[in-house]
């Protein structure tokens, strides 16, 4: 009777599935505990749900998908409108906005005010329109 010592190619493939399958399951064991401290229940429930999924993690992962599953998802939805909200407010912040017409404008205020010389503004103006 063959033994899997036999075959190494499958005992490749085991070995990997079992790790791919290992990390799998941290992974979610990290959502799973993210979500729990992220949700807006109760700090004894939090508390709660994090002893359950410890003691018995198979059991609790799997409650706690069960019956906070869409929940969670929603959570995760809201965070990551909120960070990508983030990025576009401090992009915007950082890049600037300012249009051609806007600093032509603004080029325009300072001549008028006599902040810059009749040179000063035609060099600006060329410089912004080509």
């Amino acid at each position: 009777m063959p033994v899997i010592a036999d075959y190494p190619i499958l005992t490749v493939f085991w070995w990997m599935l079992f790790a791919f399958l290992f990390v799998m399951w941290f992974w979610l064991l990290i959502s799973i505990f993210a979500d729990i401290f992220r949700s807006d229940i109760s700090g004894w429930a939090k508390a709660g749900w994090t002893i359950f999924v410890i003691l018995l993690p198979l059991l609790g992962v799997l409650i706690y998908l069960i019956v906070n599953g869409s929940s969670m998802q929603h959570r995760s939805m809201e965070q990551a409108a909120a960070t990508q909200q983030a990025q576009d407010n401090y992009i915007k912040s950082v890049a600037g906005t300012e249009s051609t017409a806007d600093q032509l404008k603004t080029l325009s205020d300072l001549h008028d005010a006599g902040k810059l010389t009749d040179a000063e503004f035609a060099a600006q103006k060329a410089k912004l329109l080509g």
